[in-house]
């Protein structure tokens, strides 16, 4: 990792350093856009002329992307400074962002969307590894809370701010919004920012680089076509299996290269007994979260007959809600540990989820809210601790590879929650339509019994929750 590690600064207890806020602040605005375009689907129908499959793409390409390019992080953020990762970071977004924004063809707008999310892939590994060197031990579940708004909320208020804008035109106003915030947080950034340690020149080896693009894009892409209407399961699972064998040569290789050399993604952080378990608890949670992302607004909008702007408002007071108990959560962190707060959290989450197993036509919207801002608090209470504990576990040297595989699997947690409660709401729903059942009944019980498996799901947490350290000075376990 860079020499930052090694000069590490110091930071006042209780104020959040500069250029973590300047970070927290860029990632927020990058992120958003992550699943900015969800409600946006039928406009580029419309304007473009693209199936719903194709229009689809404008969300899994970013997925992919990020998947592809967060492995090899670790290995950019040595080479460069603080301010250089930065601008390189937000420079690459905001091409990508005016490229989307002026997009005459459907394969333009994909282009952009790329060149977007490899931006952003940047941002969150150089966030928590910046975090992790300047912060005191004693006062990072505060600043982490804080991080939480960028690497939680933002995701989960995407869909709601994008109803919000799309009452005002265009799907092109997504990005034209974006275009002059970004920009300005961009100026101003690197007008405040300070590097933190010096670059250090390092090798990379080619061959991991290549295994964990085509190995963790190929498994995001794969699960990703599980959850397309009509989807082939053959190439689904080909292309699946065939991502996964590719991990497990990247792994091989990892671990071949821990003796002799230096890992592109060190996989010496699973060793770490509170980094595994934070890693598993973050995908299953971060799993819940993008499924019920995906099932609400389908519920929602298909069969309540909601518009975007008022499915946004409707799930907005929980993203919203997420956001600002985020500090809280840290400074509750700092003076009770990990595992106070992560198991209530874990445990709101399988309530709120099992809530939504008895959707129903009837049922009211304020019931909705409420499950939806249980969930979205059950998260803020969860995540924050996680990464917090789970970062802190490592020693300095590995932060980096920490951020980097934190990063990648909550791609694949979010490919993998997408895939799965589609592909169970489709199977049980063209199972009821071929036993002649009407086709709001059987999407009905096709939503509900993919609740029902995420919940499921979610009860794991609590397990992994209870083994946690009790106190945040036992997270440093080696």
């Amino acid at each position: 990792m860079p020499a930052a590690i090694q000069d590490r600064p110091t930071a006042q207890a209780g104020r959040t350093p500069l250029v973590v806020r300047l970070l927290v602040l860029a990632t927020f605005v990058v992120i958003l856009n992550e699943t900015l375009m969800i409600n946006a689907i039928p406009r580029l129908m419309e304007s473009l002329h693209v199936t719903e499959q194709a229009a689809q793409w404008v969300s899994t390409a970013f997925m992919l992307t990020m998947a592809a390019v967060i492995p090899v992080t670790g290995w950019f953020l040595q080479r460069v400074t603080t301010r250089q990762g930065y601008a390189i970071a937000m420079g690459v977004f905001l091409t990508g962002t005016a490229l989307s924004a002026a997009a005459p063809t459907f394969t333009v707008l994909l282009l952009g969307r790329i060149v977007q999310a490899a931006g952003t892939a940047v941002m969150m590994p150089l966030l928590m590894t910046t975090l992790m060197t300047v912060v005191p031990e004693n006062d990072r579940g505060r600043v982490m809370g804080n991080v939480t708004l960028a690497i939680s909320v933002a995701p989960a208020l995407g869909p709601a701010v994008s109803g919000l804008i799309l009452q005002l035109g265009s799907w092109r106003l997504l990005f034209v919004a974006v275009l002059p915030i970004a920009g300005a947080v961009t100026y101003f950034g690197l007008r405040q920012l300070t590097n933190i340690g010096e670059p250090q020149v390092s090798n990379i080896d080619w061959f991991s680089a290549a295994a964990a693009t085509l190995g963790f894009g190929g498994l995001v892409y794969g699960l990703s076509l599980f959850g397309e209407r009509d989807a082939n399961l053959g190439p689904s699972i080909g292309i699946t299996i065939a991502g996964a064998a590719t991990i497990a040569i990247f792994v091989r290789r990892q671990l071949k290269l821990q003796r002799t050399g230096a890992p592109l993604m060190d996989l010496r952080t699973l060793k770490h007994r509170t980094f595994a378990l934070a890693l598993t608890l973050m995908c299953v949670a971060f799993l819940a979260m993008m499924g019920s992302m995906i099932l609400l607004p389908l519920y929602l909008q298909n069969l309540r007959g909601l518009t975007p702007l008022q499915t946004g408002l409707l799930l907005m007071p929980g993203g919203l809600a997420m956001g600002v108990l985020g500090p809280t959560v840290g400074k509750l962190y700092d003076r009770f540990g990990s595992r106070r707060l992560v198991l209530p959290g874990s445990i709101g989450i399988v309530l709120s989820l099992a809530g939504f197993t008895q959707v129903s036509m009837s049922m009211p919207y304020w019931q909705v809210l409420g499950l939806h801002a249980l969930l979205m608090v059950s998260l803020a209470a969860t995540f924050t601790p996680i990464f917090t504990v789970g970062m802190g576990a490592l020693p300095p040297n590995m932060y980096p590879h920490g951020s980097s595989i934190l990063g990648t699997l909550q791609q694949v947690a979010a490919a993998l929650g997408t895939a799965l409660v589609v592909t169970v709401m489709s199977a049980r729903t063209g199972q009821l339509v071929a036993d002649g059942a009407g086709a709001v009944a059987a999407q009905l019980s096709g939503m509900k019994v993919a609740f029902v498996v995420a919940t499921v799901l979610a009860a794991a947490t609590i397990v992994v929750a209870a083994l946690l350290p009790k106190q945040a000075a036992a997270a440093s376990d080696a």
